[in-house]
């Protein structure tokens, strides 16, 4: 019996969804896919933050005839904060610049996330680096709230 209960503890506490929330940081929008990542594009460029693409995955769906709901990727970075990181860990630039994801549910709602950066920490094995992972979470979240909120 212990056995079992030790068994079914251990499934939920490694489960992919209890895992995912560690590993991003996902937010309801109230704008549409589109104007989301329009938002947040504008407040990071104020930020001096610098976008490097934005991915329409629904376009690239489309185009081999396949039908998604709008999905839009955007790549952004800011060298202060990701070239510490790089100095300290060259191969967390797999994971930079960073990307925010917004989509549409089955369900009509749009969301946007992206990679927590303690999960970086995490993956990476970065030390030394906790203020540039603190400064990147808090510009983070207040970024991503200024795109989500309503108007």
């Amino acid at each position: 019996m212990r056995s079992i209960l030790i068994l079914a503890l251990s499934l939920l506490i490694f489960t992919p969804a209890a895992h995912a929330e560690k590993l991003m940081v996902v937010k309801q929008s109230s704008h549409s896919v589109s104007k989301t990542l329009d938002r947040l594009t504008a407040v990071m460029q104020k930020q001096g933050i610098t976008i490097f693409a934005r991915v329409d995955h629904a376009a690239g769906a489309k185009r081999v005839g396949e039908d998604m709901k709008p999905t839009e990727l955007l790549i952004f970075g800011n060298p202060k904060l990701g070239t510490p990181l790089m100095l300290a860990k060259p191969e967390i630039g797999v994971d930079l610049p960073l990307k925010a994801l917004a989509w549409q549910d089955d369900n009509g709602k749009v969301w946007l996330g992206y990679t927590a950066p303690a999960a970086l920490k995490a993956r990476h094995g970065v030390s030394g680096r906790d203020e540039v992972f603190k400064k990147m979470t808090g510009a983070l979240d207040k970024l991503t709230n200024a795109a989500i909120k309503a108007e």
